[in-house]
């Protein structure tokens, strides 16, 4: 698995964390600087390198840099399609920027053929495969938001998705809840989001690499 990190804002605590599950650590660009903040060299750099610092740039090895030059996609989308993974942990993504954190929810849609999970300060963010079985406590908050066009099936959500129509400009499905064990949701398209509380990140894990 590989822990990939961009230029948001990065707890070393959670850096730490993460290389636990996915010890191929890989940054997107000023990523780097943020993975050397909390003292540990990316084993690969990708993206224009518009951001990363001098500094950063001389610490890591020349053999580690790899320079993707347009400037058609963010530096997530260009690491996302670069590596291959069972599974990328992705970190520094969401937050304080509203626009940066839309950019990488549509990366997670325009990239679907790599599994990754956006973790953020609250909540851990993913694409949904179109069959997703997980296990949740009751109560859990399970939010869904279409990025297309999407129909679905689930059994274990309070609000089920039978019969809607969902898409960015008409049905959503923000704030659902698991109501029972297990939780099953089928999809007609990899077009919708998933969202649930950072404290479930174990779960979604399981799920993704089931």
């Amino acid at each position: 698995m590989i822990t990939l990190v961009g230029g948001g804002d990065l707890a070393a605590e959670d850096l730490q964390a993460a290389l636990t599950i996915a010890p191929v650590l890989v940054a997107a660009d000023s990523g780097a600087d943020k993975t050397l903040a909390a003292g540990v060299v990316p084993q690969a750099v990708i993206g224009d390198l518009d951001s990363i610092s001098p500094g950063a740039r001389a610490a890591v090895p020349e053999s580690a840099i790899h320079h993707i030059p347009e400037q058609d996609s963010t530096d997530f989308d260009k690491a996302l399609r670069s590596v291959k993974a069972p599974l990328v942990l992705a970190l520094g993504f969401l937050g304080a920027r509203l626009d940066h954190s839309l950019a990488a929810l549509n990366v997670l849609v325009r990239q679907p053929q790599q599994p990754c999970i956006l973790i953020g300060e609250q909540d851990v963010a993913f694409l949904c495969p179109l069959e997703l079985r997980m296990t949740l406590p009751v109560g859990t908050r399970f939010s869904l938001f279409p990025m297309g066009p999407v129909q679905g099936q689930s059994t274990g959500l309070r609000w089920p998705l039978e019969g809607l129509e969902f898409s960015p400009t008409g049905m959503i499905g923000t704030s659902n809840e698991v109501c029972g064990d297990p939780l099953r949701v089928t999809l007609d398209a990899r077009a919708m989001i998933a969202m649930v509380p950072r404290t479930h990140l174990k779960a979604v894990i399981k799920s993704l690499t089931a």
